[in-house]
């Protein structure tokens, strides 16, 4: 964990209700960590998943839920942040297989494109699911293709792509492992339908984010465990539903 003063290089909106934020300073990061950002006024920071880290620039998709993330999309350019960043454990890239699967839904999207990247850097082929409500929620698809990444969408009212679930587009992709973050409500059904390992990066409210207050943990087969400690991602086989 290190603790940086990070510049906002550009804050745009990306749809209704998710922004995309750059900051530049920051250290190396790897795919399924997060940070957590401290704002004034607030006694709690929030954490925000990494969507992309290039060359000390750090690219975060965060969704406008209360009044911490409105703070943060009136931010503008040249405004400074102080930001905890390495927290958590990413992905394991080596289990990925010969033909790995990533599935976001919503703004569980965002540490997909980063996974993908670097999937995609050492010679995988990359199937991604995206899960939507409807059209006009969809993110991030032009630039998971500028990637070289196979997109499928599902939307729940069948307004792009796929009607239905990330489960309704699963059938059609071949994979021999899965990465997913999103919604519990995903993951329950993902885990009715996948045939493979996998891992899942949990979203989950959090207080300290460090691993000291206990409030995140969740239930594996060897016991509880934090999830921004010991988390965000976590086995398949270990996850106890």
């Amino acid at each position: 964990m290190n603790r940086e003063k990070l510049t906002i290089i550009s804050n745009r909106q990306v749809n209704a209700t998710v922004w995309e934020m750059k900051l530049s300073g920051c250290a190396e990061q790897r795919p399924g960590q997060f940070v957590n950002i401290a704002l004034d006024g607030r006694f709690l920071r929030r954490p925000i998943s990494v969507c992309d880290w290039n060359a000390g620039v750090l690219t975060l998709l965060y969704k406008v839920v209360g009044k911490g993330t409105s703070q943060m999309a009136a931010m503008t350019a040249g405004e400074r942040l102080d930001v905890l960043t390495g927290l958590g454990n990413g992905f394991n890239l080596e289990a990925a297989g010969s033909k790995p699967l990533l599935v976001g839904g919503g703004i569980g999207t965002a540490p997909m494109y980063y996974l993908a990247k670097k999937l995609i850097e050492v010679g995988k082929p990359v199937n991604v699911i995206l899960g939507f409500n409807k059209a006009d929620e969809v993110i991030y698809v032009a630039e998971f293709e500028a990637l070289g990444a196979k997109v499928t969408v599902a939307t729940a009212d069948g307004s792009l792509g796929v009607k239905g679930f990330v489960t309704d587009a699963l059938p059609a992709v071949d994979y021999d492992f899965f990465y997913a973050c999103g919604p519990m409500p995903m993951f329950r059904a993902l885990e009715g339908k996948v045939c493979t390992e996998g891992q899942y990066s949990f979203e989950e409210r959090m207080g300290c984010g460090t691993g000291i207050c206990m409030g995140c943990t969740c239930k594996t087969m060897l016991g509880a465990k934090r999830v921004c400690k010991d988390g965000p991602v976590f086995d398949r086989k270990e996850v106890i539903w």
